[in-house]
């Protein structure tokens, strides 16, 4: 019998926040099951939403102020002080996200994370010990080089004069005075939630898997990808702790590059759901499910490197917990996500985007009760006799099965 359901979605990217897709969800539970108890876990990643889901985790507050949006105007950003009072959480999403930039003005090399380092100095303002910066759904590429600039690093170029602000100004990049770095930096810890696959140089730099969903044209990915060579190497010289592998530590590139630059004044990059997730008490929420559903835009072969669906699966898994996954698409690799028992598309026919978009909440209710339905069929149909099955499986060769993932961290 499911009794208990799980309801544990990301949000869909400029279409659904994770509290609506989980709504939308739940409405799709209540058809099929109106009697089951249900428990509401809207998940973040660091991206749109977490300072407000943090804020209310933690009995805190959010904090409205104006700031530099990610083209230049000032705007109406926010940060949250947690409820212990010591410890804000600065969204980059909410000042420099992909949904504050016009369709018109995506150009990530002429974008900023200017507004971020203002919402720190902000949180500096009100006296925190920690600065939790939360990285996902960003709508620049320019390694954190406005963060930096907002807490008063000159970037110089050869004759000695400051650069403009964007990413594509990184190749002209000279030498960095940090003289005029806040003080304060200093005497606060400084955390960045991210997901540890993204690196800022290389192959598989963050201008090269990212730029082209930030507007990027194949020639302004390698000017990005330079830009940030040259980036890493001159921060690396002139401000970065000593040995912190800038160019492609786990997490430098988190951003269109904001870990890199934070990094450099001593954050450290931490595995976004160790962080974030533990203040939502997942794992004791999944423990006492009997069925957990995840939700995403997409669910395809870059869902297990750092997904949100992937890592409610892994954790469900722990717990020995089935797992149905919907998607707004359906990609290469969806039927390979670790932990994942059953996954569903939410599109019942082929649509234009725009149509999905606006359609996405009535598209995830009714995808929701067409696999519930599946389900409860499938508990009413007879078993078959058939090979014995192990069910004394260790614990250990549960979670070596799931990927080889760690158990959850306690780092909060």
């Amino acid at each position: 019998m499911l009794t208990r359901v799980v309801v544990a979605p990301s949000g869909f990217k400029e279409s659904l926040s994770a509290e609506a897709a989980a709504d939308a969800i739940a409405a799709g539970v209540r058809r099929v099951l109106p009697d089951a108890e249900l428990d509401l876990v809207p998940l973040v990643d660091g991206g749109e939403g977490t300072a407000v889901a943090l804020a209310a985790a933690t009995g805190g507050r959010i904090v409205t102020v104006p700031a530099t949006g990610p083209v230049g105007e000032t705007i109406g950003a926010h940060f949250a002080l947690l409820g212990s009072g010591d410890t804000a959480v600065v969204e980059m999403a909410a000042v420099a996200g992909l949904s504050l930039v016009p369709r018109d003005l995506r150009d990530p090399g002429a974008t900023t994370t200017y507004g971020v380092g203002e919402l720190i100095r902000s949180a500096l303002d009100r006296g925190v010990r920690r600065i939790l910066v939360g990285c996902g759904d960003s709508g620049t590429s320019d390694g954190g080089a406005g963060a930096l600039q907002a807490l008063g690093a000159r970037l110089l170029d050869e004759q000695g004069e400051e650069l403009p602000v964007g990413g594509r100004e990184l190749t002209r990049l000279h030498r960095i005075d940090p003289r005029g770095l806040d003080t304060r930096l200093a005497d606060v810890e400084l955390l960045v939630a991210c997901n540890p696959y993204n690196v800022l140089c290389g192959e598989r730099g963050v201008a090269r898997v990212f730029g082209p969903q930030k507007g990027a044209t194949p020639e302004q990915v390698e000017q990005l990808s330079a830009g940030l060579e040259n980036w890493a190497f001159v921060l690396t010289r002139d401000v970065a702790v000593p040995d912190t592998n800038l160019r492609s530590g786990p997490g430098t590139g988190a951003s269109g590059g904001l870990g890199a630059g934070l990094a450099a004044l001593g954050a450290r990059l931490l595995p976004r759901f160790d962080v974030l997730l533990d203040h939502l008490d997942l794992d004791a929420r999944l423990a006492a499910a009997d069925l957990v559903i995840t939700a995403e835009g997409a669910l395809d072969h870059q869902t297990p490197r750092g997904k949100v669906p992937a890592e409610v699966a892994r954790r469900a898994k722990l717990h020995g917990r089935p797992v149905l996954a919907l998607a707004g698409t359906l990609g290469e690799g969806a039927h390979e996500v670790p932990g994942v028992d059953a996954f569903s598309g939410i599109l019942p026919a082929p649509m234009a985007l725009a149509e999905a978009l606006v359609r996405a909440s009535e598209l995830l209710t009714d995808a929701t009760e067409r696999a519930l339905r599946m389900i409860v069929l499938g508990t009413r149909l007879p078993v078959l006799p058939g090979p014995a099955v192990q069910t004394d499986v260790p614990a250990a060769a549960v979670e070596a099965e799931v990927s080889g993932t760690q158990r959850p961290s306690s780092v909060r």
